[in-house]
């Protein structure tokens, strides 16, 4: 978790080229959900979450693992892909191709939603399927807008 979101945070922003400015209430409402996510995933699991001995071997901990590292896999390649689209300087639409984009329009978000589902798996809690639910409505919905 902390890894994907040190990447999201940290890394992605400075790959980015031009792009669209973000509205600033846009920015809030998502830098609030990703402070109240990070502290209520992170209280879960440091609190509330207790695990059987031997949990790293269980195949629901393997499993949601795998889904978690292949998800983020298809998102940081699908992020790739899109960043590389257009040349400098270009402007206008361009259908990705390559990696997950030739099965679904809209791989990146598809990797970020099977990540989200692999950590809810792994880690067996509420709190971290609320937030692959939540990952599926709201990116889902981003992707249908995208494939139309």
């Amino acid at each position: 978790f902390l890894f994907f979101a040190c990447y999201r945070a940290l890394i992605f922003p400075l790959l980015i080229r031009e792009g669209k400015p973000t509205p600033f209430f846009t920015f809030v409402l998502a830098l609030l959900f990703c402070v109240f996510n990070g502290y209520l995933q992170g209280r879960s699991l440091t609190t509330y979450a207790t695990y059987p001995a031997g949990w790293l071997g269980d195949s629901r901990f393997i499993t949601g693992f795998l889904g978690w590292l292949i998800g983020m896999a298809i998102n940081i390649h699908s992020d790739h892909i899109l960043r590389n689209l257009r040349k400098p300087g270009e402007t206008g639409y361009k259908i990705p191709r390559g990696g997950m984009f030739e099965y679904v329009s809209g791989a990146n978000f598809f990797g970020e939603i099977l990540e989200w589902f692999g950590f809810a798996l792994a880690c067996c809690t509420i709190e971290s399927l609320a937030f692959a639910l939540c990952s599926l409505f709201i990116l889902g919905s981003r992707a249908r807008q995208h494939h139309k």
